[in-house]
């Protein structure tokens, strides 16, 4: 195993505070426990969005802490989810009067340690009403990002899995808050998101994980793994390598079957690198599915190439669509200022 680290359980910690270090225009880093929020806070009343997970897949979640998209990041050790302690430190550090909403992969260790940090959140809002007979201060909700149409069930997770469309939901979300929406209508907004996003990934190489020192999988020379999970989790089923147009119907045809689009449809298409794929391949998948969705008669109306939920140093990527209407469409151009997504300002 060759890495750029120091010692493998320093990694964590090492990156994020390297992270705050070269944005200090955009994050302030919490060390105890360990989380990121933004540099300045947000105004008085504003839903505040709070997103985490394990680490490994970056720039989520720490690079979309900013004004348009999350007031609060929650890294774990690499692929495993945050304590309950770390997010609800986060909650309560970016919970500036408007409520909170959490937006969680689902994936079984994030779904149970955020639910208990909502409880906690809950309990000290009871508490503060009790002693100062005031409102509920810390009033949160959840949304469940479980965009993957690979597989219905993994050995992280009970129902489908949050991928790439998480950045999608942070994003449109995020926008919703930043405009001044209530944390009812924010809420709405990213459950209509995740109700009209779906994704699907291929690998071609595993990923290796630091403190493990060896690949989560192996693939033969002439192998890729359909359907894959962003820790490395199995998908529907191995097959030979084929051509890039190839793999890429592969992936976008279960993801336009499942969303159901009809002709005339606008969409929102991702191409995503899983940490170890050139430029130039995402974009000639993205060549490719952006060909078939003109030629079935869906509308590209917006578009995101690169590396924004990565697994690690993976070989693969992901293809994610999104259906669009004109407000979320708007809610996509509004401004937004973080480490890995910025227009408009």
């Amino acid at each position: 195993m060759k890495k750029l680290i120091n010692d493998p359980g320093d990694v964590v910690r090492e990156a994020a505070e390297g992270f705050a270090l070269a944005h200090p225009d955009l994050v302030r880093l919490h060390t105890d426990p360990l989380f990121l929020t933004r540099a300045r806070p947000a105004r008085a009343g504003k839903v505040a969005l709070v997103s985490g997970g394990g680490s490994g897949h970056e720039p989520l979640h720490v690079g979309f802490v900013g004004p348009g998209m999350l007031d609060a990041a929650v890294p774990g050790t690499i692929f495993t989810s945050p304590t309950p302690d770390q997010v609800f430190a986060a909650v309560q550090a970016a919970e500036v009067g408007g409520g909170v909403l959490l937006i969680v992969k689902n994936y079984t260790g994030d779904v149970l340690n955020f639910e208990i940090a909502a409880e906690l959140a809950e309990l000290a809002g009871l508490e503060t009403r009790t002693v100062l007979e005031t409102r509920t201060v810390l009033e949160t909700r959840t949304v469940l990002v479980n965009d993957d149409v690979a597989v219905e069930d993994s050995l992280y997770t009970a129902g489908r899995r949050g991928v790439a469309g998480t950045v999608l939901v942070e994003k449109l979300a995020g926008a919703a808050a930043e405009r001044g929406d209530d944390l009812d209508a924010v809420e709405a907004i990213a459950r209509r998101v995740i109700a009209n996003v779906r994704s699907m990934g291929v690998a071609l190489e595993a990923g290796t994980v630091p403190h493990v020192g060896s690949p989560g999988f192996d693939l033969a020379e002439d192998e890729i793994e359909l359907g894959v999970g962003i820790h490395g989790e199995p998908g529907r089923r191995r097959i030979p390598l084929a051509s890039a147009d190839a793999i890429t119907d592969l992936l976008l045809d279960p993801v336009c079957a499942d969303l159901g689009l009809a002709r005339g449809e606008r969409v929102l298409l991702m191409v995503n690198g899983m940490g170890g794929t050139p430029q130039s391949e995402l974009a000639i998948v993205y060549r490719r599915a952006a060909r078939q969705l003109e030629d079935r008669g869906i509308v590209v109306a917006r578009s995101l190439l690169g590396d924004y939920v990565t697994s690690l140093e993976m070989r693969g990527a992901s293809v994610t669509v999104a259906r669009l209407d004109d407000e979320l469409l708007e809610l996509w151009d509004a401004p937004v200022m973080t480490a890995a997504l910025r227009w408009g300002v």
